[in-house]
């Protein structure tokens, strides 16, 4: 049985007790009458080609208190995007198609750039669920937003109930639900998370103290998880990093936009199984680049708060993070051992060689410049220098939709 210790500066809501999905959907549904949920899917065309993303489309089709699903679909082409179209047709909730690469799409965008708005040319998950987000900001009716990535293997729609749930039902007070689970097979995943993000907070908290910001921020079971609903009017006002820093800026977007009452956390399912990363090294890709960009969100949200990284701080920061990393490894060994995992803590060693290579490189980006990859701007933003934008942006995906 999953825990209820509530142990952060967050509500943290776990999977208890034998109730159904079915009647956490039958009560959804009835929710659905007075507040309209919208469930946005970032998509590769390529996923539709995957045994992930066909799962996740026949379990849609079970859902009936959706109402509206937009996906959000990157590198296609005319005839990708009309394959798209044919595949989700069958499921019985209407799903709008955003076809980023589509010339519609694609004139909005450069209008974006004219109009002086930044990162626009980043493409990337961070851009597309920006672009989704503006989307549904266009409809009035839409009261909750949840998403999702595409390339969950072992898919139910355990995940949107979960999610929708806090945010929606009129007894809790909640605007933000991000999601958590287990990342575990016949050994531990989740590397990421393990062996850098909690370390490196770990590690943050010693060398600069403890602070509102950190205690929140490691209050998440999570928080590189790629799930999370919140209700429309939070998401107007937040932005999107277009980097692999998009969980934790949107993290603190929310800590900034609203109370830390009016967020919690929920177990959406067991345990997660979807695409590994490699680990990559240096600019090369994979988790290497993935824990750099992290690092130079948190050094420049930290900073913008009035926090120095100096660089005998960061010294003193890296020599707290490969002790700290180290610790978790012997902590990771036991829970291994005692549950009859598979462990190698030759890989474990090597991939924090690589994430303290990322720290480096982080710390390095961060003084050659501070402010980083610029985030994309609150839609409220957008809607205020070009106030029908968005309404044009609903008739272009209207229009390729219905071609």
């Amino acid at each position: 049985m999953a825990d209820f210790f509530q142990n952060g500066v967050i509500t943290t809501i776990p999977r208890l007790g034998n109730r159904s999905l079915e009647e956490m959907e039958e009560e959804l549904f009835k929710l659905s009458r007075r507040r309209n949920m919208v469930l946005i899917l970032p998509a590769l065309y390529s996923e539709f080609e995957t045994p992930a993303m066909v799962k996740i489309i026949e379990e849609l089709k079970h859902i009936k208190y959706l109402y509206k699903i937009v996906i959000g679909l990157d590198n296609a082409t005319k005839e990708q995007f009309e394959d798209a179209k044919r595949r989700v047709k069958e499921i019985p909730t209407r799903v709008d198609i955003i076809w980023n690469d589509g010339p519609r799409v694609t004139a909005l965008k450069d209008e974006l750039k004219e109009a002086g708005f930044q990162s626009i040319d980043r493409r990337g998950k961070g851009l597309n669920v920006w672009m989704m987000i503006g989307y549904i900001l266009s409809d009035s009716n839409a009261y909750a937003i949840a998403l999702h990535d595409c390339d969950i293997v072992n898919y139910t729609r355990e995940i949107p109930a979960r999610l929708f749930f806090p945010i929606v039902h009129p007894a809790f007070d909640f605007e933000f639900n991000k999601g958590y689970y287990s990342r575990v097979t016949d050994r531990l995943h989740g590397r990421a998370t393990r062996l850098f993000y909690t370390p490196l907070l770990k590690s943050l908290e010693r060398n600069f103290g403890k602070s509102r910001y950190l205690d929140y921020m490691s209050s998440f079971r999570y928080a590189l998880s790629g799930e999370f609903a919140f209700i429309r009017s939070l998401a107007r006002g937040i932005r999107i990093s277009p980097t692999w820093g998009l969980e934790v800026s949107t993290l603190s977007e929310v800590y900034n936009n609203t109370s830390k009452k009016r967020i919690c956390q929920s177990e959406i399912m067991d345990s997660y199984e979807h695409k590994h990363q490699n680990l990559g090294k240096g600019a090369d890709g994979g988790i290497a680049k993935m824990t750099k960009e992290i690092a130079e969100t948190i050094f420049r949200i930290m900073s913008q708060s009035g926090v120095t990284f100096s660089s005998a701080k960061f010294n003193s920061l890296l020599t707290t993070y490969y002790e700290e990393s180290r610790r978790a490894i012997d902590q990771y060994s036991a829970i291994s051992e005692v549950n009859g995992l598979i462990y190698n803590r030759k890989k474990e060693l090597e991939a924090i060689e690589i994430f303290t290579d990322s720290l480096r490189r982080a710390n390095e980006a961060f003084h050659a410049d501070p402010m980083g990859v610029p985030a994309l701007a609150a839609w409220i933003n957008v809607r205020s220098v070009i106030p029908n934008f968005t309404y044009r942006y609903q008739e272009a995906v209207k229009m390729d939709n219905n071609e």
